[in-house]
């Protein structure tokens, strides 16, 4: 049954003016090189060429003095190997040393897609009929590599969108690694990574039950510089190295607006891409709210799925999920608990969709399958587009099918409030199709989703246009419900 989908006339595109200042490394033996051709100059030579660049860049960032200073303490280390005797280095020579360990990278310049909504904390000064909400994208860049940015806007009493405008410069967070890890769960983690108990052994049995990051690290360093290792037995510690640099806290500074505050890979884990977070308002049974995202984590070889927990889009607190329920992509969390419970669907075979259960965030195990492909446009896969949606009628799941030509459309399904295992019915014509000027871009034929909400009686769908650019539609949420009931 064919449901009406209103289109609106905005559009998210890439931009490829918004650059974040990132940390570049060209080997040590380069660096080394560099930082004697900067010695031979003299103070004068280091001023003048210091204000060049400033004059050249600092517009284009906040503080970036501030960059080049904390980008030459990552080599500091290489600097004292050359017997120069750092804390003696004047400011200006540091950060012109910083300088060349700087790199501008066009976070938002290859695609802005995979979007996902939510209310907005603040719901203060607003119109009868009005919402501020939060959508957050995914944004790539060069190398594919990509990060997750956020816009504010306003939906009027029409679900009309009224963006806030951008602000200036992109900001990176502070980065805080996790103090203490526990060592029953790290082995268990490394287990589901198919990490080789043979390798990770020798490290982890000598640490107590608890451990510092440091530790570890250090223990992994000094292991790997035994040039004699495999490189079955280098990968395991690699590894373990990146595990531990999975978990982290951000802090965004107070004077950066929301569009400025970018998340860009931090760990290794990561290092090639954060990839399609589903943002979701969570309320708990003593009624606290917390905005929780589930992400994949990418390295090049390897997914991890994390999770990112936030208050207030400053402070966010990030860490693995773990469980044999957490695995392949396509996690989404329910937005309250279900009879005591946390709740999370998932993919974990990479067709059909499952619903678990769960007393802590972090950990999901028994995954039980809930829905299988039905129909030709879902017949490759079906998979979730975020986070259920709580509605008198049941629980609006947003899903995904891929068919020929691994062509992407939206559907709906309804679940039941008290056993979200019962499906009380599906769409059998996609909600939402690629139009003919909708299948053009970085993999053509594709629209999809990472989160929706309900605002006047509507489901407000942002969906990424062939995984190049975003826009939303708009659907009566009285039509949807009766064609999902009657699509049994």
């Amino acid at each position: 049954m064919r449901v009406a989908v209103t289109r609106k006339n905005v559009k998210f595109i890439p931009d490829s003016s918004r650059v974040v200042a990132r940390y570049f490394m060209n080997g040590e033996q380069r660096t080394r090189e560099m930082v004697s051709r900067i010695m031979v100059l003299d103070e004068m030579q280091v001023i003048h060429t210091l204000e060049q660049i400033l004059r050249e860049f600092a517009r284009r960032h906040r503080n970036i003095s501030r960059i080049f200073f904390k980008h030459c303490e990552n080599i500091r280390g290489i600097i004292e190997e050359m017997q120069i005797n750092y804390d003696g280095l004047s400011d200006e020579r540091k950060m012109l040393i910083g300088s060349y360990c700087t790199m501008e990278f066009a976070i938002e310049s290859a695609a802005f897609f995979n979007p996902s909504i939510v209310e907005d904390f603040d719901q203060s000064g607003l119109e009868q009929g009005e919402k501020r909400i939060i959508i957050s994208f995914r944004a790539t860049g060069e190398g594919h590599i990509s990060s997750i940015v956020f816009r504010r806007a306003i939906l009027d009493s029409n679900n009309d969108l009224q963006v806030m405008k951008i602000g200036d410069n992109i900001d990176k967070a502070e980065i805080e690694h996790k103090s203490l890890y526990n060592k029953n769960r790290f082995v268990l983690k490394l287990a589901e990574m198919h990490t080789p108990d043979k390798y990770s052994a020798g490290i982890l049995k000598e640490l107590p039950d608890e451990f510092g990051y440091h530790v570890l690290k250090n223990a992994i360093i000094k292991a790997l510089e035994d040039q004699s290792i495999s490189q079955d037995k280098r990968t395991a510690l690699e590894e373990i190295n990146w595990l531990a640099d999975s978990f982290y806290d951000l802090q965004f500074k107070h004077d950066s607006d929301i569009t400025e505050r970018v998340i860009f890979p931090i760990s290794e884990s990561e290092s090639r891409g954060i990839e399609d977070a589903r943002f979701v308002r969570f309320v708990d049974d003593d009624k606290s709210e917390q905005i929780i995202a589930t992400y994949t984590a990418y390295n090049g070889h390897t997914i991890l799925p994390k999770l990112i927990v936030t208050e207030d889009f400053y402070s966010f607190r990030v860490m693995p999920l773990h469980g044999e329920g957490a695995q392949n992509k396509n996690l989404a969390i329910f937005p309250r608990k279900i009879k005591g419970k946390y709740a999370m669907l998932s993919r974990i075979d990479g067709v059909n969709n499952y619903l678990m259960y769960s007393d802590r965030l972090t950990d999901w195990k028994n995954p039980v399958c809930i829905q299988q492909p039905r129909y030709p446009w879902e017949f490759t896969q079906i998979g979730n587009c975020g986070s259920p949606l709580w509605t008198e009628e049941g629980w609006l799941v947003i899903t995904h099918g891929v068919g020929a030509m691994r062509r992407y459309c939206l559907g709906a399904s309804l679940f039941d409030l008290d056993d979200p295992s019962k499906e009380i019915g599906r769409l059998d014509e996609p909600l939402l199709s690629p139009r003919e000027d909708e299948r053009e871009g970085y993999v053509p034929n594709v629209v999809y989703s990472c989160g929706s909400i309900i605002h006047n009686n509507s489901l407000i769908l942002p969906y990424a246009v062939s995984d190049y650019s975003s826009t939303y539609g708009v659907v009566d949420m009285e039509e949807l419900i009766n064609a999902v009931k009657k699509s049994k």
